[in-house]
């Protein structure tokens, strides 16, 4: 009898312990057994979090998680590093995927091989109207002289061609093409210029001279628009990056993001900077600035002067390699200050492309004119790659976030001293020094600029070398920015430039859970494997894209 007692005694503890113990709450994906890197305020380095309805639900040990949560997903990442979603801070997305459907030139080592590239890939695409390529920079070539037309007019006598330079500033066009667009020996404009020699166009157009042929370029169609975006979702994923900033759109294109995202087709979360065209400001500025979990629109792009590498980029004093060459700005300066006045009326950010010293001068002073002193209105220096001395101190006065890419600094350091000479290139690429201003930097690549991996500019960040590891000490180290701040540049202060700090940027409860999974630790790996960590894992609102 007592041991039936016993035994009923026995069975209804169990059950009252199970009646006593708390429910475990279900989530739709548990992460555990990571090392999770928060990015939050202190920087706190976790093990596990759990996931419901696209957003973090909570972060902390693995004993914490895994005894509050139940889900049917549950993921041992075994000891894998974890990050939040990179976030480039500047880039051409758009552009990107549609330059994935033109010739490639990016390498190419001479003339030869550009005209080579160009013949080959009109070879595997006749049909096209137009014969495009981006990519190349005579930096690369012995003599770095500008391309000309000839070869391209004895290839292509009843066919336009229009082929970019790396940096969009400069662009190589054949003869059928300078006629579309009027261009003749005589063609002046404000913000541009026609190559000449011997007294005639070499088909090279520096900046605004190139909208003359490139507006003669049928507008791609939907389909094709379409296309471009899912391919640069697609290969930007395999990378880690979960945002991107598209610096400088039509409403068109914003409207087909806007279009794409709601269909769940383009997953990747967009910040459009818009281009500044009146038709786009007078529709923006009456519907205001939009913001949902995958789309930004709060700020213009704007254009202050043209590349450093096609001596477009406005300076205070001449070209150390081309005298009486001051570079221009791509508007006069009272055309820059009613741009600011009309963006700052309607509650928009200014996002101004500015290169040369000069640009960067013009445009902070303008700034200033609007900000009147500290302000949360995050108004952006784009670039920010050369900066006089005087100027530095203008960002931390006026809260201006300078907006860097760091690879930008690892692939012109090779003949920006020619430039710029010895004493002006320690203004360049000053990286810790405007780190220093605000105590923040958003980074992002510049793509396809640059390449569109955000480790590239992680390395080139925190070692400032190139992809051989050279120069053995890094260029201008004293510009390096450490590992902890390279990564919040490509999150938490990447989201707080692009007014998104409270969505994104960090592993934090109630943030979109967009995270990466990478096969090392950037935080902790060697310098010179930090180009070839790969990406394991892109997750997106706890959803695997990658």
């Amino acid at each position: 009898m007592k041991k039936i007692l016993d035994t009923c005694f026995l069975v209804l503890f169990c059950l009252g312990l199970q009646h006593c113990s708390p429910k475990k709450e279900s989530v739709d994906l548990i992460v555990h057994n990571a090392t999770v890197y928060t990015v939050d305020d202190g920087f706190s380095i976790l093990k596990a979090f759990a996931i419901k309805d696209n957003r973090f639900v909570e972060v902390g040990s693995n004993s914490s998680i895994l005894s509050k949560y139940q889900s049917e997903e549950i993921v041992d990442m075994e000891g894998k590093p974890i990050y939040p979603g990179f976030i480039d801070a500047h880039a051409h997305f758009f552009r990107y995927g549609l330059g994935l459907q033109v010739a490639d030139l990016l390498g190419a080592e001479s003339e030869e091989e550009l005209v080579h590239r160009v013949k080959e890939h009109h070879e595997k695409n006749p049909e096209v109207a137009w014969v495009m390529g981006k990519g190349w920079d005579q930096n690369l070539w012995e003599g770095k002289e500008f391309p000309t037309r000839e070869a391209l007019d004895e290839l292509f006598p009843d066919k336009p061609v229009l082929l970019t330079r790396i940096d969009g500033h400069a662009a190589l066009a054949n003869q059928k093409a300078l006629d579309l667009g009027g261009i003749t020996a005589k063609t002046e404009m404000v913000g541009g210029k026609v190559i000449l020699a011997e007294g005639k166009p070499t088909g090279v157009l520096i900046d605004n001279a190139i909208k003359l042929v490139s507006s003669k370029v049928p507008s791609p169609s939907e389909d094709e628009a379409r296309t471009a975006f899912l391919n640069a979702q697609e290969n930007c994923f395999a990378v880690g990056l979960t945002t991107v900033v598209d610096a400088g759109l039509e409403r068109e294109t914003i409207e087909l993001i806007q279009k794409l995202q709601e269909e769940n087709a383009l997953k990747m979360r967009m910040y459009a900077m818009v281009n500044p065209t009146r038709e786009n400001m007078d529709y923006y500025f009456e519907k205001g600035p939009y913001q949902d979990d995958k789309l930004t629109v709060k700020s213009f792009k704007i254009y202050g002067d043209g590349a450093l590498g096609s001596r477009g980029a406005a300076l205070l004093r001449p070209y150390h390699d081309h005298a009486d060459n001051y570079g221009f700005l791509l508007k006069n300066p009272e055309e820059f200050d009613a741009l600011a006045k009309e963006i700052y009326e309607h509650g928009f950010q200014m996002n101004t492309h500015c290169i040369g010293d000069s640009a960067n001068r013009t445009l902070l002073d303008i700034y200033a004119k609007y900000l009147k002193g500290k302000n949360d209105l995050r108004w952006r220096i784009e670039h920010a790659q050369i900066v006089s001395t005087d100027d530095m101190p203008k960002f931390a006065s006026f809260s201006i976030i300078p907006s860097v890419q760091p690879t930008h600094a690892t692939s012109d350091m090779y003949w920006a001293e020619q430039r710029l000479g010895p004493f002006r290139i320690k203004t360049a690429y000053a990286y810790k020094d405007l780190l220093d201003q605000n105590g923040m930097l958003a980074l992002g690549s510049d793509f396809p600029v640059e390449h569109i991996n955000p480790l590239y500019g992680f390395h080139a960040a925190v070692v400032r070398k190139d992809a051989k590891n050279w120069p053995e000490n890094g260029f201008q180290p004293e510009n390096r920015i450490t590992r902890e701040h390279a990564l919040k540049g490509m999150t938490i202060w990447a989201a707080y430039a692009n007014f998104e700090e409270k969505l994104k940027g960090s592993i934090e409860p109630g943030k979109l859970a967009d995270f990466v999974v990478l096969e090392k630790d950037i935080m902790t790996a060697d310098r010179v494997d930090l180009r070839t960590i790969k990406v394991k894992h892109t997750y997106i609102g706890g959803e695997k894209v990658y």
